[in-house]
């Protein structure tokens, strides 16, 4: 049998043709294509003629293209439907592909030829090309291309590691995150919970061949229950089980990880003449150092820290008639659905018969309709790798073919919690012809169950929307280079697409688009609007501080002045000591799941979501201004999105917005300053 990664592929669009790719192809695809990478390589290294951008940095860049293809397609899946065998593929490709990149990053013919380009970069006078060649020619130096035979060893070694040790840590959250679950079998037990997720639950011990209702940590199984559950004590038991993933007295623990991974990348950064891994990934952001990032959290901190007192001394207000005498983190959520119940009327339970997640998905894509002039096409003759998958081809006003789009809603075993966005092709013209991307978001949303549609929670909501602007940037991505183009941006900056697109949940004329009730068609009534708008800000202290903590404690993890003696559980509470109210839970720790860190790409970059979000609240203040809808100032946000990063960000900012970004506007709008 043929394999499929190794043919050119016959489907709508070139999309990878999941209907017959089996895990037993990836290994012989991969060895074709590392052998195909490497000759790729030599040929730009034994090129007779002088090193020039077109047959060095151009050639260079569309290097490697079947490696690129066949691991998108091996780590999307790792993340959205994964099993051992896929696993087994990934652990074996891993240090294969670190490799790799180290002999090209490290090999001294190639950084000649490009060095040489740098040298005459002068001439180039084409903004991408030059974006372009210094992003390459930093690519190599910030790798390693000029250090001693020994230390390039040396780097090949803590590569190869570093690769591994973070599969074995998202192997090791997935595990703890399946194998915990609450397993009820009295009615009682389900006191406070909304009839959704009783029904979801008993559905789910029906799956597991149970009686009762079976709660797992799956966020449409676990928010619900921390939320509404009455019963206290399996609140306690559900938050350690989610708080524990990773941390407990089990074969999938990541201390010892978590420790490798950081003195790694300690190492790493020493090696290549930085003072820490922090030091090392700043320098190219936005933020340009750890001094930076920490100044620009104290100054959210100290806005924050006395409205979130006040907000906690609230929340035990409101707790001491109810029993509380002392809020824990597992009472959190309930009391603050309570409070916000009592003071704004509004309930997400009377809100999500009015989100129906069809519903919502359509009044997107007419927010990008309004905004970018662009349309969702439904397609059914596209492969698809799980059944829950659905795609679109994505048109322009024109009629032109922009993307192909797939979405992948629900929770499932070999998926991951969380939402995110990925590509699985970027954008890219080579030889004259455009390859358009092609999209995906992953969330974990309720499932519909026997009589009910997926209803989603307002929370869902801005959550689709976030990852629906990550995809609005690779859709509309324009360039000739896939490596700056859609979300190929400083760190720092990859955030305000996404964020900048919850800001149209807030609002009345975005919401009337699609909030009507699932069964009667009636429009989310205007009082509840009101309340959405006027909860906006609700216990923002508290988030606030919750977020910064974090943005934190990912520093303080990569400052190279870990102690290793605290122990996690003292290392967080020294490090989240001015921003964490409720009381340490002992057995309970936020590193050893800490995915965004330590298997994303958030490495000393977490901060990147505050720094975003004060981009995304004045870039909207644009919006306000003249009409959420206006479509020259939705052109001008579009412009910024195609650029991608061919430019650095703050030109395509300040472009857009005619100023450098106002940090008081995230403030105003979070209610911390007065407006």
């Amino acid at each position: 049998m043929s394999n499929p990664f190794l043919q050119p592929f016959s489907t709508p669009f070139q999309t990878l043709p999941f209907d017959v790719i089996q895990t037993e192809h990836y290994l012989p695809a991969f060895e074709v294509a590392f052998q195909q990478a490497r000759e790729e390589i030599a040929a730009i290294t034994q090129n007779p003629e002088a090193p020039n951008f077109a047959n060095t940095i151009e050639a260079l860049e569309f290097s490697g293209q079947l490696l690129g293809k066949i691991s998108e397609c091996l780590f999307n899946l790792y993340s959205a439907e994964t099993n051992d065998a896929l696993q087994e593929v990934a652990r074996e490709v891993s240090p294969q592909l670190a490799a790799h990149a180290n002999d090209v990053l490290l090999n001294p013919e190639l950084f000649a030829r490009v060095k040489a380009v740098w040298e005459q970069q002068a001439h180039i006078t084409d903004k991408a090309q030059r974006m372009l060649l210094q992003k390459t020619y930093n690519g190599f130096v910030r790798n390693g291309a000029m250090l001693n035979e020994a230390d390039k060893a040396t780097l090949r070694t803590i590569d190869a590691e570093l690769s591994q040790l973070s599969l074995q840590f998202a192997e090791n959250v997935l595990a703890d995150t399946h194998e915990f679950f609450l397993h009820l079998t009295s009615a009682s037990d389900l006191e406070g919970l909304p009839p959704s997720a009783v029904e979801a639950a008993a559905e789910e011990a029906q799956s597991r061949n149970l009686e009762g209702w079976v709660f797992t940590l799956d966020m449409p199984s676990y928010l619900p229950f921390i939320t509404y559950s009455e019963r206290r004590d399996l609140r306690e038991k559900m938050f350690k089980g989610s708080g524990s993933r990773g941390h407990r007295t089990n074969a999938h623990n990541n201390t010892d990880l978590i420790y490798k991974m950081v003195r790694l990348r300690q190492d790493r950064a020493v090696l290549l003449g930085f003072a820490s891994h922090a030091d090392y990934v700043l320098q190219e952001r936005m933020a340009k150092s750890a001094e930076e990032v920490q100044q620009f959290l104290t100054t959210l901190r100290d806005a924050a820290a006395a409205p979130a007192q006040r907000e906690f001394a609230a929340l035990q207000d409101f707790a001491k008639p109810l029993g509380l005498q002392e809020v824990q983190r597992w009472d959190s959520s309930f009391l603050i659905e309570k409070m916000k119940k009592e003071r704004f009327q509004l309930d997400d339970e009377v809100l999500k018969p009015y989100f129906q997640l069809e519903a919502v998905v359509a009044g997107m894509f007419e927010v990008a309709q309004k905004l970018y002039g662009l349309q969702f096409q439904l397609r059914t003759d596209i492969p698809l790798y799980h059944k829950d998958v659905v795609t679109y081809e994505v048109l322009d006003a024109d009629q032109r073919h922009l993307a192909v789009f797939y979405t992948d809603f629900f929770p499932r075993k070999g998926k991951r919690n969380g939402a995110w966005m990925t590509s699985y092709r970027s954008q890219k013209v080579r030889n004259g012809v455009e390859e358009r991307p092609h999209v995906s978001i992953v969330c974990n949303f309720t499932k519909p169950t026997a009589t009910k549609p997926s209803l989603l929670t307002f929370q869902e909501v801005t959550t689709l929307f976030h990852e629906f602007g990550h995809a609005l940037h690779g859709i509309l991505a324009e360039g000739a280079y896939g490596s700056i183009t859609g979300t190929s941006v400083y760190w720092d900056f990859v955030e305000l697409p996404s964020q900048i697109m919850e800001n149209w949940c807030y609002e009345k004329a975005c919401l009337d688009l699609f909030a009507k009730h699932y069964q009667t068609g009636a429009a989310l009534p205007h009082e509840l609007v009101l309340k959405i708008r006027e909860s906006a800000a609700f216990m923002e202290g508290l988030a606030t501080l919750r977020q910064i903590g974090l943005a934190r404690l990912d520093l303080a993890w990569h400052s190279g002045q870990v102690d290793a003696s605290l122990g996690i559980e003292a290392f967080e509470r020294m490090v989240l000591k001015d921003t964490d109210i409720f009381p340490a839970v002992p057995g309970v720790a936020i590193s050893p799941a800490f995915s965004h860190i330590f298997q994303g790409s958030y490495a000393a970059g977490y901060y990147s979501y505050k720094w975003a979000e004060v981009l995304d609240a004045d870039a909207f203040e644009r919006f306000l201004e003249v009409g959420i809808f206006n479509p020259e100032v939705g052109q001008a946000f579009r412009a910024l999105l195609a650029a991608g990063g061919s430019e650095h960000p703050m030109e395509l900012y300040k472009r857009f917005r005619g100023q450098e970004p106002d940090p008081k506007a995230l403030l105003r709008r979070a209610g911390l300053i007065a407006g």
